[in-house]
């Protein structure tokens, strides 16, 4: 997967993340999204601590999740995150993988827009703040 900064996780499906077929109920995917996006924003040093301490709040306005593959009770996964977008919203790409046959199971974005705490206004550029912390990557990819 390409992106500007990745990370990833490994994790084994819980009992309380499946149905009683033993299938993961989809909507846990979207929790595998936000602790990995969690991982991804403390490697970039802007985490959500951060972007409060800013005076900005960065909420999901958009996302998307494509169910490609079931995952089942007591499988490892990996899912893996990646900054696409950052100019003017920041939108994160997943996928989620088997970790032992690396068969695709699920994959999706979210897109999320800075406000700013104080005025609760949207804002239509990226924070300055922001992108200080993407600029160090941006040297090194264009390297």
């Amino acid at each position: 997967m390409k992106g500007l900064l990745l990370t990833e996780m490994e994790m084994v499906i819980p009992f309380h993340d499946v149905d009683s077929m033993g299938i993961t109920w989809h909507g846990n995917y979207l929790r595998y999204f936000e602790v990995v996006r969690c991982l991804l924003l403390d490697k970039l040093g802007y985490n959500y601590r951060t972007m409060q301490e800013s005076g900005y709040a960065w909420p999901i306005v958009d996302v998307q999740v494509k169910y490609v593959k079931s995952s089942t009770f007591d499988q490892k996964i990996k899912v893996i995150a990646a900054i696409v977008e950052w100019e003017n919203r920041l939108r994160i790409n997943y996928q989620v993988f088997d970790a032992q046959t690396n068969v695709r199971i699920t994959k999706g974005y979210t897109i999320q827009a800075a406000v700013e705490i104080a005025t609760q206004e949207l804002c239509f550029v990226t924070p300055e703040v922001f992108l200080q912390k993407i600029r160090p990557l941006l040297d090194t990819s264009q390297a």
